[in-house]
């Protein structure tokens, strides 16, 4: 009965020898590279200067991933403070849990403070860089299917996601939510695999920036709203179908909330926005100017 599900990693860690090699660490690190590298790409391609985006990186990306964890751990409180909770592992990034505004509002943060640095429009870095991030988010999604978590309610669908139970070598646990453990026995349960059904998303809305970007020139910021509202227009559906514990807010989960509200303001920026794209040489006489003195 389950030969045309799709099945989950009988597990998420491996070790070599004391040292755990994470699958969820590697698929993050994997996502913050291709975002860089493409992100660098278009950003030269606009105007810019070789190397901005790496330097602003070293601001953007730590404090991108303190702002995921903290706005992961504010959402899910339950889990870490709650009744049974353990508190030291809202620390334990590498475990699996982000949460992506977070981690766009303060990497904006840590990416405003590079920019200011190097003496260029942040908007204008956020348009270069909005396909990379939406590819790097379908790349992140990985991890979670590798942690076999964040799923959707049960199915019977072709693509249906293998769900089994994992023993803990530490605590001889068995649970479909042992992030550490083995699979042991079959399946028990078929659920909608919505990491996959984000995945698939968030590719698609990185190609319809990528087209939009070039057939109407996107400058200003839109390129970036434009990724935003699209990925809330996503994750808006997605995040119904999901069946893992949720901080609830009048009645639906808040990430649905959170998707409403930041899908409104993309959509009044698109429209309100200046249009046009940044001369190239707005982009680039700043930063050398900047490394002359």
């Amino acid at each position: 009965m389950f030969v045309i599900s799709i099945p989950s990693p009988d597990r998420g860690v491996w070790h070599l020898g004391p040292v755990p090699i994470r699958a969820y660490a590697l698929c993050i690190i994997a996502a913050i590279i291709v975002a860089i590298l493409w992100g660098e790409r278009r950003w030269q391609a606009r105007g810019g200067q070789a190397g901005t985006l790496t330097d602003i990186a070293v601001f953007a990306v730590p404090f991108g991933l303190v702002g995921g964890r903290l706005y992961h751990v504010a959402t899910d409180w339950q889990k870490y403070f709650g009744p049974g909770g353990h508190p030291i592992n809202a620390l334990k990034i590498w475990e699996g849990g982000l949460g992506i505004w977070g981690a766009v509002a303060l990497g904006g943060l840590g990416a405003w403070i590079g920019c200011r640095r190097r003496g260029i429009p942040l908007p204008a870095l956020a348009d270069a860089v909005a396909p990379a991030i939406v590819a790097a988010q379908a790349i992140g999604r990985l991890g979670n299917w590798f942690n076999q978590e964040l799923y959707g309610g049960p199915t019977s669908l072709p693509w249906g996601l293998e769900i089994r139970n994992r023993l803990d070598p530490d605590t001889g646990t068995l649970s479909p939510s042992n992030v550490n453990g083995i699979a042991q026995g079959p399946p028990v349960a078929i659920v909608h695999p919505t990491f996959l059904y984000e995945l698939i998303w968030d590719l698609g809305v990185a190609a319809f920036v990528v087209w939009a970007d070039r057939r109407f020139h996107l400058g200003h910021g839109r390129a970036f709203a434009l990724y935003v509202a699209g990925y809330t227009a996503g994750r808006f559906w997605i995040e119904l179908m999901r069946s893992d514990p949720a901080t609830m807010v009048f009645g639906m989960r808040i990430n649905v909330i959170t998707s409403v509200v930041v899908f409104l303001g993309a959509v009044l920026y698109l429209t309100l926005a200046r249009r046009g794209r940044e001369e190239p040489e707005t982009l680039a006489a700043p930063q050398q100017a900047a490394l002359v003195s």
